[in-house]
């Protein structure tokens, strides 16, 4: 069992900045690839980002390559997202999610995810 907290959420402008953490408590982080998936009022739950067990493989939807960084610190058990240059269109509430197998093929699919966060509001004004 994992459990998942999100936190750095909030309002920022157009082309602002905004670093979301979540935190894992439970069994060993780095068992676990972790992912960001947001869902905007009326859409379906889209990926963000994942980041494989060992750190160094990542993993972006297009939509938000080159304008976000996902990280993890497994020293102290928590995920990141940096997001730079945000836009209106990133509105929406954010998720981190622990996958146990989830390779390079299946990790933008919610499915193969197997704990949730509640998630954090993240609304960027035009």
């Amino acid at each position: 069992q994992v459990q998942l907290v999100e936190s750095g959420g909030g309002l920022v402008q157009a082309g602002g900045s905004l670093r979301l953490s979540c935190a894992a408590t439970g069994r060993t982080f780095s068992s676990y690839t972790m992912g960001w998936f947001r869902q905007a009022p009326g859409k379906e739950r889209e990926f963000v980002a994942a980041i494989f067990k060992s750190g160094t493989i990542t993993a972006y939807a297009d939509s938000v390559k080159g304008r976000f960084t996902i990280s993890r610190d497994s020293a102290k058990s928590t995920l990141y997202l940096q997001m730079n240059s945000l836009k209106p269109d990133d509105t929406a509430v954010y998720y981190c999610a622990a996958a146990a197998a989830a390779g390079p093929s299946v990790v933008s699919s919610p499915l193969w995810y197997d704990y949730w966060g509640q998630g954090t509001q993240v609304t960027v004004s035009s």
